[in-house]
């Protein structure tokens, strides 16, 4: 359900200007989602969303950078590289890698900092990345989709 609030958060700051947490709170209880202010302000700090000014006074929600924005093309470079698939193993993602890759993806996963991922244990050509919950593999899985074009 998170995931996809969080995107038709995205979605609704994209066509409206929404100026205030309750004005986006509203926004997502016509599309379906009950909501509470305090879901809101956390989705916003979990979607890292800011204010810019528009026109005259007033200001509206955006996304501050694409999630990958910040990535090193190195990093993004070697997972491609590397990566051959990944499944989801209760809180756990185990993803297989070219033979002799498991450790670079390993290292390049954990320089990229996603909140999703407690740590990485790598072999030759796996490596089980740990996760707190179940949604939180299927996050990290979406977001490693993107990355890889696949």
């Amino acid at each position: 359900m998170k995931i996809e609030r969080h995107t038709k958060i995205v979605e609704l700051i994209s066509k409206y200007d929404i100026e205030t947490q309750e004005e986006l709170a509203d926004k997502l209880n016509d599309s379906g989602f009950n909501v509470t202010q305090a879901t809101v302000s956390r989705d916003i700090r979990e979607l890292k969303l800011t204010k810019v000014a528009t026109d005259g006074n007033r200001q509206k929600y955006v996304v501050l950078q694409s999630q990958e924005g910040w990535m090193s093309e190195k990093f993004i470079r070697v997972l491609q590289d590397g990566f051959i698939n990944m499944t989801k193993a209760s809180n756990i993602l185990v993803i297989k890698t070219v033979s002799g890759m498991a450790m670079a993806v390993a290292a390049a996963l954990d320089s990229m900092q996603f909140k999703e991922v407690l740590g990485c244990v790598a072999g030759d050509d796996t490596i089980f990345c740990a996760t707190r919950n179940e949604e939180e593999i299927l996050v990290l899985m979406d977001k490693l989709r993107k990355i890889i074009g696949k």
